[in-house]
């Protein structure tokens, strides 16, 4: 079999041109927007969707048989077709608009899990996870006498899976993972976790929230079961995200919160809900950013997930050694596999300095925990910077970063 041909490299400077935020200067300096792991920059084609939605369709979503809230519905849910087959659902009734990725573990906590738990069951964690993929859990288990047990990571920010199997039994009822690490750009190995949760039966939830910038993905193929991720991580708008789940457990789920739009029929004598994917859906949608999100989708696809992620595996690769080659600073976070973040320290300096010199010098990077707690706790170290990367990033704004990274040490020495 021939090999498959590598995709047509991408043009970041004629990418870079779609982002209109991105052509301004800060502090007199040309803006160097490193920042993508907390939020993404929005194309001028997600921007005009917005625009036009409000400009000419400004209307409430389904129910309505006037012409704007026709058009506002066939939008809002031609958007949810377009994400859906963005991921490969096999069902656009297995995708629910959500606020983000939170929201979408906070409804998989109490509407999934916490009416299956009982006192000694526990719910296995990755010690790598975001706050989100941490708290919702330490809810639901407070609130049924649930136990959170953690697989454990080691020195480079990789997950010790030598012993995952012993930490699944049949009192394990959800194993919860990030697909990639938002503090230090691990990719964890879903084929091994999700095969290992398979084996003991236990039902896998996967924060999607820093993988779907970076890389294609395929629900199916991973197996798991539920799926959750935001739309201002993957160039689209803020307030806006999906939670993915197989169509047989929404059905057997609950609804979360009740309202307008989540029902079929009201009476004081008990109410009936509506079907999937509305019964999780209550009360007005988010529907520009629905939109708006569809429209990211469009273009996503237009550039071709295959092309990005080539690109910025490349990226990392200079940045790796760029930053390797400045004095004193050390990348905190090496696993063999990673997206696109670098997280670091600068000697003794604290990152907040850091931070603050650079933006100074027009770049725009993270400092602190990266609500990753757990994992600073870990590694002993109160937090770092973090730089990360998206497809509109180029070799000049990494080489930006270190001479500002020099200006600090200058400062400080």
């Amino acid at each position: 079999m021939s090999a498959r041909p590598a995709p047509p490299a991408l043009d970041a400077a004629r990418v870079r041109a779609d982002f209109p935020l991105l052509a301004q200067s800060v502090h007199g300096k040309p803006l160097v927007y490193l920042d993508n792991a907390a939020t993404t920059q929005k194309p001028r084609q997600v921007l005009e969707a917005l625009d036009a939605y409000y400009r000419t369709d400004n209307a409430n979503v389904h129910r309505g048989v006037h012409q704007l809230s026709e058009r506002a519905t066939a939008a809002y849910e031609g958007a949810r077709d377009r994400i859906a087959g963005f991921i490969n659902a096999a069902s656009r009734r297995e995708l629910v608009f959500v606020r983000g990725t939170t929201e979408a573990i906070n409804l998989v906590a109490q509407s999934f899990l916490r009416p299956r738990l009982q006192p000694g069951d526990e719910i296995l964690v990755s010690q790598l996870e975001h706050h989100s993929n941490i708290v919702p859990w330490q809810l639901v288990a407070e609130q049924t006498g649930a136990t959170v047990r953690t697989i454990p990571m080691n020195r480079e920010g990789e997950l010790v899976l030598d012993a995952l199997d012993g930490l699944l039994h049949e009192r394990t009822k959800l194993l919860a993972v990030g697909h990639v690490s938002n503090a230090l750009g691990t990719v964890n190995p879903l084929d091994t976790i999700i095969a290992a949760a398979r084996r003991h039966g236990v039902p896998v939830l996967v924060d999607g929230a820093q993988a779907l910038p970076h890389m294609a993905v395929d629900v199916r193929a991973l197996g798991c079961d539920f799926y959750a991720f935001s739309g201002h991580k993957m160039f689209g708008p803020t307030g806006i995200g999906c939670l993915w789940a197989r169509e047989s457990l929404l059905e057997a789920m609950p609804p979360w919160q009740g309202g307008g739009d989540m029902i079929r029929s009201v009476r004081f004598t008990g109410s009936e809900w509506a079907e999937l994917p509305y019964k999780f859906e209550a009360g007005t949608p988010n529907i520009a950013g629905a939109i708006g999100l569809g429209a990211t989708v469009d273009y996503l696809v237009d550039i071709g997930m295959d092309r990005i992620a080539a690109y910025e595996h490349e990226l990392l690769a200079y940045a790796t050694d760029a930053l390797r080659g400045v004095p004193e600073l050390t990348l905190v976070g090496t696993a063999r596999t990673k997206a696109a973040v670098l997280s670091f320290t600068l000697g003794s300096i604290h990152p907040h300095d850091i931070g603050t010199i650079v933006d100074a010098e027009g770049v725009a990077i993270r400092t602190g925990h990266h609500c990753a707690m757990p994992v600073m706790e870990f590694l002993g170290i109160p937090a770092t910077a973090r730089a990360s990367l998206a497809f509109y990033n180029t070799r000049a704004d990494i080489d930006a970063l270190v001479r500002a990274l020099a200006r600090v040490r200058e400062v400080f020495h």
